[in-house]
């Protein structure tokens, strides 16, 4: 079902949400790609280390399950950014517009409290910041249920 709207596109009536690290984006890839200096700086917290949300590459499969998802949902990315790495918030918009492109770059919404968000469905693969309070049904990428992006569509490709 759509909804009519001012855009040339219509918009699906429901809402999908989709975590960045962990679902989209393969974390270790950038933490992997700092010079030694940096990874031994914030060895104990790589997440703080500047830039390392710009070397990120996508999790197999994500890109292609978005742009497939776009199709039946209104999908946006909603992610975390750490408070003590203030790049993290610029490098994430980045990757999107990057690896997404255009369409998503205001689909990009950062928050430490994903719960006040209004939505049917949310994938994410950690139960913080609010995920396991959120009102819709949490697909939990990377679980035994959905290990991945090919189990994720097919749970949600009878449910738009």
């Amino acid at each position: 079902m759509y909804k009519i709207t001012k855009n040339t596109r219509p918009v699906p009536e429901k809402r999908l949400y989709v975590d960045m690290d962990g679902v989209l984006v393969d974390f270790n890839s950038g933490v992997n790609r700092l010079n030694n200096m940096t990874r031994a700086a914030y060895a104990d917290a790589p997440k703080n280390a500047p830039g390392v949300f710009a070397l990120m590459d996508p999790i197999p499969g994500a890109i292609e399950a978005i742009n497939r998802l776009d199709k039946m949902f209104d999908v946006f990315i909603l992610s975390t950014a750490p408070w003590n790495n203030p790049s993290a918030w610029s490098d994430k918009l980045n990757w999107v517009k990057q690896h997404l492109g255009e369409r998503f770059k205001k689909r990009l919404i950062l928050s430490h409290h994903k719960d006040l968000l209004r939505g049917d469905f949310l994938i994410d693969d950690w139960d913080k910041h609010g995920t396991s309070d959120f009102q819709g049904k949490w697909i939990q990428f990377g679980s035994q249920e959905f290990p991945d992006w090919d189990a994720v569509e097919e749970y949600l490709k009878d449910k738009d």
